[in-house]
């Protein structure tokens, strides 16, 4: 595979993904990052949202992320999540959840700072909303794309530990 970006995603439940792509495009803290072999080294922070990571032109590997940090360098990228998911691993129900709790929050602390207590934490309700919204986002893009049969997601267990030269 000559033009290839090998990419390794690990968190601290473990490595999530170790392979080659085609190309990875992240969430960064100031936007979106597509990477493809040869890029310019860079270090940056990401958000909670979720990784894509082209395999090949008919397979793409989503990894939710809850943020963390990116390394690029020409041949390698390397993502130190703070917490990550594949899309399949995503529970649904629990996102949806997790979204209108966050929603609630939001709204309270919203109420509190109107009325001049300043005992919530409007920013971390902030966060929770945007962290619950990018899990559920990622879900409902991969259920799309199963339902009208263009499926590019590759959804078993992938692990390339294959030596990737630099």
């Amino acid at each position: 595979m000559a033009n290839t970006i090998y990419v390794d995603i690990v968190s601290a439940e473990g490595a999530i993904f170790a392979g080659s792509a085609r190309m990875v495009v992240v969430p960064a803290v100031m936007g979106e990052i597509g990477i493809l072999p040869g890029h310019s080294p860079l270090l940056t922070k990401l958000k909670p949202g979720k990784v894509r990571i082209e395999l090949s032109e008919e397979e793409e590997l989503p990894v939710y992320i809850l943020g963390g940090l990116l390394e690029i360098q020409p041949s390698v990228v390397t993502i130190l999540a703070d917490t990550a998911l594949r899309a399949d691993a995503i529970d649904g129900v629990a996102a949806a959840e997790a979204k209108k709790r966050a929603e609630k929050n939001k709204r309270n602390s919203e109420k509190a700072i109107q009325q001049g207590m300043f005992g919530f934490d409007y920013a971390k309700a902030k966060q929770e909303l945007a962290q619950a919204v990018a899990q559920i986002q990622t879900l409902e893009e991969l259920q799309k794309r199963s339902r009208k049969g263009t499926n590019r997601f590759r959804s078993n267990s992938v692990s390339d530990k294959a030596e990737h030269k630099q």
